[in-house]
């Protein structure tokens, strides 16, 4: 038997209404994100991604066996009464977000397992259409230091579309190329954000729930093109301003918390775009190794518009964003198959055959392979 909806979902806005040209693009709105979205016009963003308060619920403070104290979400941006204050909460920005979408636009959310399934039944409810959930898998968690739980070593990002029919961006090829040839799957590795890009003050960290780069590059990356509008109601420290400007996407941000606003600001002031032949993406399907070319680029151990030599300098080739090579002829491909193209041979090594100056020597791009290896083992 079936059940009835009775829950209303977001009216589309009128055919007519088209999204003026006076967005506030590039700019960090500090205000309460559910006002500030009704201040913004309907259908006029391209995507959304959204870091709400996990509201943790946490109890009490938490210590290491050494006795040192754990830094954990313990603001009062991230505290809610009842499940019922944060569900309505949840639904008031949900349905902003869904009005200020293009028909054609998508959106993202990220949350722990305090928070995410409630956030799905909303995000269900208001008539949006999920296409899939990825699991971020950290690839060097925090511990459970009291010993009485599994290891929370993952977020998971819901991506959804405003309905079940519309058309929306997916540059699939792209992910592929980014993947070294194998579709991209469901489950992502990342570190969780670390070294010198967490932001700290006075040795403490900015934010208590930054996220990594890498993490929004390859969202971006995938459902966005350049130029597109990425709108963030909870900005933090404009991790998703600093990725967009670097990939050439326009972005608007919204944050009350004005220590916040100022990191970001002074953090996208200093993110370098990438020029345009380095943005271009591969247009034809590609094949992975256990760590993909493309985790290096999205980690920044190696940046688009590098450029890369075979050991005798008889080739150079440019790294793209999505991992792709671009050579001096014109020729494009993924580490492998461009080598092989070059060569006029049947298959190639790129991880051997490809290499990176530094120190004033050539170095083969498997060594920047390794080092990632190493950075990231638990």
């Amino acid at each position: 038997m079936g059940l009835t909806k009775t829950i209303a979902r977001p009216r589309a806005a009128a055919a007519s209404v088209q999204a003026p040209a006076a967005l506030p693009l590039d700019q960090i709105l500090i205000a309460d994100c559910i006002a500030a979205m009704r201040a913004l016009p309907a259908r006029s963003v391209d995507m959304v991604f959204a870091d709400p308060p996990y509201n943790l619920q946490l109890g009490g403070e938490l210590f290491r066996p050494d006795g040192s104290h754990v830094d954990a979400v313990t603001d009062e941006w991230d505290k809610f009464d009842t499940f019922a204050a944060y569900d309505a909460f949840t639904r008031a920005w949900l349905a902003e977000a869904h009005r200020i979408l293009k028909d054609d636009g998508t959106i993202w959310v990220i949350g722990s397992y305090h928070n995410i399934f409630r956030v799905g039944t909303a995000v269900q409810d208001l008539g949006y259409w999920i296409l899939n959930d990825i699991v971020w898998r950290k690839a060097n968690p925090m511990p459970n230091f009291r010993g009485t739980r599994f290891t929370n070593a993952h977020e998971t990002l819901i991506w959804a579309s405003k309905h079940e029919k519309a058309k929306y961006t997916f540059n699939y090829r792209s992910m592929k190329t980014l993947n070294d040839e194998l579709q991209m799957r469901s489950d992502w590795e990342f570190p969780i954000c670390g070294g010198p890009e967490r932001l700290k003050k006075d040795g403490t960290k900015v934010h208590p729930t930054q996220k990594p780069e890498a993490l929004l590059y390859r969202i971006l990356l995938a459902c966005t093109k350049p130029g597109d509008v990425v709108l963030d109601p909870f900005f933090g420290t404009g991790t998703t301003g600093a990725v967009a400007k670097r990939l050439g996407r326009r972005w608007i941000g919204i944050e009350r918390e004005t220590g916040y606003v100022a990191a970001a600001r002074e953090r996208i002031a200093a993110a370098l775009p990438l020029d345009e032949s380095a943005l271009a993406t591969m247009q034809s399907p590609r094949q992975q190794p256990r760590v993909s070319f493309g985790t290096l680029v999205e980690n920044g151990y190696l940046t688009p518009g590098a450029v890369l030599t075979d050991a005798k300098r008889r080739f150079r080739v440019t790294v793209r964003a999505d991992g792709s090579l671009l050579a001096d002829g014109g020729e494009t491909g993924s580490i492998h198959k461009l080598g092989a193209t070059l060569q006029e041979a049947p298959a190639c090594n790129g991880w051997t055959f490809w290499h990176h100056e530094a120190g004033g020597k050539l170095h083969p791009i498997d060594t920047l392979r390794q080092t990632w290896l190493l950075a990231t083992q638990p």
